[in-house]
Formats: C-alpha cells, structure tokens, sequence
C-alpha cells in the first residue's frame, strides 16, 4: 500500500467524499483525485493536515509504519447505530404485543419511549465518533425507517379510520382494519412506499459518496 492508497483508505474510512476531503485540508478536489491516482503526492504541509484530520501520524501516511495504538478509548458509532437499531425493534414488538394482550393506549407509549431511546443512542454515536459516523448513519437508517414509521403512521391510520366510522380515537401501534378495509390497504401502501424510497434514497446517496 502507497500513499495514494493511505489517502484513499483513510478518506473512505472517514466516510467523506473527495470534495469534503478537499474542503477540509483546504485544496481542490482535483487535487484529492490526483493524489489517489499516483498522479502527484502532496507536500509536506498537507501531509501534516492529512494527519492531523485523519487522526494519525504523518509516518503512517509517508512510510506506511502503524502509529502506536493507545487505550481503545474511542466508540465506533456504527455500535451505537447497532445498539439503537436493537432497541427500536425492541420497543416496536414490545408495543405490539402489550397491545394483542391488553388492548391499551399505553401500549403506543412504551414503543415510543424505548424508541426514544434507541435513537438517543444512535445520536450518541454520532456525537462520540465521527469518523465512522456517515457509515453508521446509512446503516442505521436503513432498516430504522421501516421501524420508526410503523407505530406513528398506525396511530394517524387509525385516527382517519376513525373518522370515516371505524374505530374512532383508537391509538393502537398497529392497523386496525375497523369498518374501512380500503383504508387499511391504503396505509400498507403509504407505509411500504415511504419506506422504500427512503431506502432507495439513501442507497444512491451512499454510492455517490464513495
């Protein structure tokens, strides 16, 4: 591995676009393409900006030589985004089943809060660790819209149900097919849509940025 291919490896560890990289050290992002392209190497003074937004160590980048590891004191926040993504499921399945069980409101409640939760953890990752941060991000909001969406959209699809006769002012974290079975198509339609196209968003959005 070359210093190209450091540059290049680090950049995308980061999780950055050449443009961002060039944004940061202060240099065109022609420069940044050259750079990885062996066309040309920078100059001491972008070495050391390199390393120091890099967070590594200028003999890494010229000679390839791993800088002496010290305590792991850093989170990945691709962890948190796990950990979150766990804990959202979590609230989401135990909303519904408190639901099929008791048939309370308070069943919403308890999804949200451990909802809550699982985002605040995830947002804690993205504030502790921000070098894995963009990654985390994509892979956090993947499979967290189909989640997050579930229990607000159930709660509106109800209280329109309700007002074309079904089951009025019910909050409930699930459809409930009441007197309006076009209706509790419509939301599986709105719901699965909406989904989707945040996914197919985010994906193309992660492909630009490689």
């Amino acid at each position: 591995m070359n210093i190209a291919d450091r540059i290049q490896h680090l950049r995308k560890s980061k999780g950055i676009s050449q443009e961002e990289l060039a944004d940061k050290i202060g240099v065109s992002r022609q420069a940044v393409s050259k750079w990885e392209s062996e066309q040309s190497i920078p100059d001491i003074e972008k070495i050391i900006l390199l390393s120091d937004y890099f967070e590594t160590t200028t003999d890494f980048l010229l000679k390839g030589i791993e800088p002496v590891q010290e305590l792991e004191k850093k989170y990945s926040a691709t962890v948190f985004a796990v950990a979150g993504t766990i804990l959202n499921a979590i609230g989401l399945v135990s909303s519904i089943v408190i639901w099929i069980e008791r048939q309370m409101v308070f069943a919403v409640g308890v999804g949200l809060v451990i909802m809550l939760l699982g985002t605040g953890i995830f947002l804690t990752g993205q504030f502790i660790d921000t070098k894995d941060k963009r990654k985390a991000k994509y892979l956090f909001i993947l499979p967290n819209v189909w989640i997050l969406l579930f229990i607000p959209l159930s709660c509106c699809f109800n209280i329109f149900d309700g007002l074309l006769g079904g089951f009025a002012g019910q909050f409930a974290p699930i459809p409930l097919l009441g007197n309006s079975f076009s209706t509790f198509c419509l939301y599986w339609i709105v719901y699965i849509a909406i989904c989707v196209v945040v996914d197919i968003f985010m994906k193309k959005r992660n492909v630009n940025e490689k």
